[in-house]
């Protein structure tokens, strides 16, 4: 668990700079540099895993400097989706971007492993770095038809802590209701997200099933998110997206609880399935009201402050690591949906700009 969340933790740090970069500078320049410096910290990771000199810290500082670089291009990826389409599209568009990460998980934990055992760790991570470069020389070329133009600051001295504020104030003035879905994010991305970091021990104590069906969960995860996204660029989104939000938030908590003690394991995978497929849903629909209510001036910093609550996953994880070690999975679990179901009732009262956007 503490590897898989610990990547999470530079976003903390980082992603204020992401925004304020993304804001200042040419997005698609500032990916393909990112995307260049993850391809040779792979490439160098491999040729260390293929040495003798390999040692476990090296695998943590693999995963916080890899996870920095994903601080930066996390947020740069979602805006560059409004720069390359028309406003009408951007709904269908952001929603296949986000098939690639679904997707991913769908077939990412096979591969992975097929890899593994086939050609051993360093061709692993020598074909993540050959990934990576290919990002670069797709976005070579790459045109951004859809881009406004940054105002001329003069010669106004480069902050990028009174950037960062000018964004946020921006928010709190004009567009309050972004901060308050930032609030809501926080139960479907931070709340309930460990429950993929527990699904080992659930298949242990709660399926009683050997390990690799705890890879089989994490592609049913993916597989739920898929279908969504899918769903999303072929038919677009609903009007009253506020409610929507607010009732994919509850869903994913409901189900969450319902997978807490399903032992039985076509229970199991469908409720699972359905939580990764509400979660998606949010994500999506989030990620959409942003593009197209937020100036482009504003988008980068908008997206990295959304980003800011995955630096708090790891503190989470290891709470509710310590919760399941001192109860069970199916506790742990079926107390981040509990958790979650009330703070969204609690937020679908308190939060009116949300419930109203459309």
């Amino acid at each position: 668990m503490s590897v898989g969340a610990i990547n999470t933790l530079p976003s903390l740090l980082v992603n204020p700079l992401t925004g304020v970069l993304g804001d200042r500078l040419d997005r698609r320049k500032l990916m393909m540099t990112v995307q260049a410096l993850g391809a040779a910290l792979a490439l160098g990771f491999a040729f260390l895993v293929d040495s003798e000199f390999i040692r476990a810290w090296h695998a943590y500082v693999y995963v916080l400097i890899s996870g920095a670089f994903l601080a930066i291009t996390q947020p740069m990826q979602q805006v560059l989706v409004a720069n390359t389409v028309p406003r009408e599209a951007v709904s269908n568009a952001y929603a296949i971007n986000v098939l690639t990460i679904t997707g991913t998980r769908i077939f990412g934990p096979f591969i992975g492993g097929l890899l593994i055992f086939w050609l051993g760790y360093f061709w692993n991570f020598a074909l993540e770095a050959a990934l990576y470069a290919a990002v670069v020389l797709f976005m070579v070329s790459m045109r951004l038809h859809y881009t406004v133009p940054a105002p001329d600051r003069g010669s106004q001295r480069f902050s990028p802590l009174a950037d960062f504020r000018d964004g946020i104030m921006h928010l709190w003035r004009r567009q309050r209701e972004v901060l308050h879905m930032m609030v809501l994010s926080f139960i479907p991305n931070t709340v309930l997200h460990p429950v993929w970091f527990l699904l080992p021990l659930f298949t242990a104590q709660v399926l009683q099933r050997e390990a690799d069906m705890g890879g089989y969960l994490l592609a049913v995860t993916g597989a739920g998110g898929f279908l969504s996204t899918l769903l999303i660029a072929s038919f677009g989104l609903p009007s009253r997206r506020g409610q929507l939000l607010l009732a994919t938030a509850a869903c994913s908590a409901i189900c969450t609880m319902a997978f807490a003690y399903s032992s039985w394991l076509f229970a199991a995978f469908l409720f699972l399935a359905l939580m990764s497929m509400f979660q998606s849903h949010y994500r999506t629909t989030q990620g959409t009201v942003v593009l197209t209510i937020v100036p482009d001036e504003f988008r980068a910093r908008t997206f990295s402050v959304l980003a800011y609550e995955r630096g708090f996953l790891t503190a989470g994880s290891v709470l509710v690591g310590m919760l399941a070690d001192a109860t069970s999975a199916s506790m742990a679990i079926l107390s981040l949906g509990a958790v979650g179901l009330a703070l969204t009732a609690i937020c679908a009262l308190a939060l009116p700009r949300v419930r109203a956007l459309a």
